[in-house]
């Protein structure tokens, strides 16, 4: 399928997402101001129209019917909280419609900048190959700290950026095969099967010719319950509290922490946000970053832990 192609079917989508119901005329007349239509200003034929509707259905699972509710003959998504809750599918379609206006108005290209992700862009496609046929990898990969590489293979499950970084979460076949002839003895403590690693340190990747079957029992969602980032914990989930001084509120209102954040308590000069999380390494980077714009109210573990670091840090300062 060509990329224009694609991308006029992300538009009408997009477009149905922000307006919510349109008419075909209104969607008609949003075509012509596009700058994607099949000629300058050219209409949106009707039966185009429809054919664009099939197209989006078979390729992203999104109907755009009549709304019998709206007068006016108005189409709407008709599943759009579906949507929303897909994070792969918006992301996709936000992504692609951005693109989409900036290659039909060649007059701000130079005027919108992007954040680049440098890492992991040579393996991204290689793994994604891999995820769709089940394919078994043999990686090169040498992690932050370690002298030298090793050679291993994995069975690529998801990926994930954080960051500007991607990962690819795998089972790891050498800690399966390890658990399962140790799983016996006494004292014995399983490893880890299910581990991250991060493309940018990945020197060699090479698709094997042998499948493999994702555990039945895993959800990458479950995985990186209580999460944030890209470290997995086995530490249960508690409940933070953090107090938000400044402009602090306003950044944590629109883009939160985590997707558990609740603000508890507004006044004045101060807000205070509510989270249920494990407290990990990535959670604790998060509140470092907000410098002196947020408190730990609790749990008191973790503002003593803050509290050390913010002292740690003062310490490199001391004339």
């Amino acid at each position: 399928m060509p990329a224009n192609q694609f991308g006029r079917y992300v538009w009408l989508v997009d477009t149905l997402r922000r307006y919510k119901h349109l008419s075909y005329k209104e969607i008609n007349a949003k075509w012509q101001q596009s700058g994607l239509s099949y000629g300058e200003g050219d209409e949106l034929p009707l039966r185009t129209f429809h054919n664009h509707r099939k197209a989006i259905y078979d390729i992203f699972n999104i109907a755009i019917e009549l709304d019998p509710d709206v007068k006016g003959y108005k189409y709407h998504i008709e599943n759009p909280i579906e949507l929303e809750d897909d994070s792969l599918r918006s992301w996709l379609i936000d992504s692609y419609a951005t693109l989409n206006q900036i290659q039909a108005d060649s007059k701000l290209k130079d005027r919108i900048v992007f954040e680049d992700i440098p890492s992991g862009n040579t393996w991204l496609t290689t793994f994604m190959q891999a995820m769709r046929e089940n394919k078994v990898m043999k990686i090169t990969h040498q992690g932050f700290g370690k002298d030298f590489p090793n050679t291993f293979e994995i069975e690529p499950y998801c990926l994930k950026v954080v960051k500007r970084r991607w990962y690819v979460i795998a089972n790891n076949p050498y800690y399966t095969a390890l658990n399962k002839k140790h799983k016996e003895e006494e004292g014995y403590s399983p490893r880890k099967e299910i581990r991250t690693y991060g493309l940018d340190r990945i020197i060699e990747a090479t698709i094997l010719d042998k499948t493999f079957e994702m555990k039945t029992d895993f959800d990458i969602k479950k995985f990186y319950e209580g999460c944030t980032g890209i470290i997995p914990s086995d530490e249960p989930i508690e409940r933070v509290v953090l107090k938000a001084y400044d402009q602090a509120p306003d950044y944590l209102r629109t883009l939160p922490l985590h997707e558990s954040q609740n603000e508890i308590e507004t006044c004045e000069e101060s807000a205070t946000f509510s989270y249920h999380v494990r407290l990990t390494y990535d959670f604790v980077q998060l509140i470092m970053q907000q410098g002196d714009q947020i408190e730990v109210l609790e749990p008191k573990k973790l503002r003593d832990q803050i509290r050390n670091m913010a002292n740690t840090l003062l310490s490199y300062y001391k004339d």
